[in-house]
């Protein structure tokens, strides 16, 4: 099996992602949350290998969570060798040469943020941005983490970024 010895939660998010289900999380810190979203995009990702194109976007309120699930999905990565699984960055802190080599080779998993993705579908006169948008027209995962954090105002900000994020791939 993928897990060890797996929690019911996981077990049930794993079957629904396996159907093509939408799927919310919800439990405590430490969990295993993330192996929720992360083995089903992985799994798609290495069946889907050699096809370019971001396949899954992962959105974190802030840059320091990116940052930390970055080093996480490295290590999920690193496990798989040879993996020709290839995850990116793109939260604004990057160097014009990263987010170039992202634009250029996209890699199959996007971690980001709000307010990048936001740049990304509304800025459009950059190459850059362009040309990520285009790489994920054909998106099959959205995973927006601690979703709970978006109240209000914010949350409708959030949903109405979705809608374009669905309009736009």
């Amino acid at each position: 099996g993928v897990f060890a010895s797996p929690f019911a939660h996981q077990i049930s998010a794993l079957e629904a992602a396996t159907r093509g289900e939408n799927l919310f999380v919800s439990t405590g810190t430490g969990s295993g949350k993330t192996e929720c979203f992360l083995y089903p995009i992985l799994e798609y990702c290495h069946r889907h290998r050699g096809e370019r194109g971001i396949k899954a976007l992962i959105i974190y309120p802030m840059n320091a969570l990116a940052n930390s699930q970055m080093e996480e999905v490295k290590k999920f990565l690193d496990n798989l060798e040879p993996s020709p699984i290839t995850a990116g960055r793109y939260t604004g802190q990057e160097s014009r040469e990263e987010r170039s080599a992202c634009a250029n080779m996209p890699p199959d998993i996007l971690l980001t943020n709000y307010m990048m993705l936001e740049y990304l579908l509304t800025r459009g006169n950059k190459d850059t941005d362009r040309k990520i948008v285009e790489a994920a027209q054909d998106l099959q995962f959205l995973v927006l983490d601690e979703l709970h954090t978006y109240r209000g105002r914010q949350g409708a900000d959030v949903a109405m970024l979705v809608r374009r994020l669905r309009a736009a791939t």
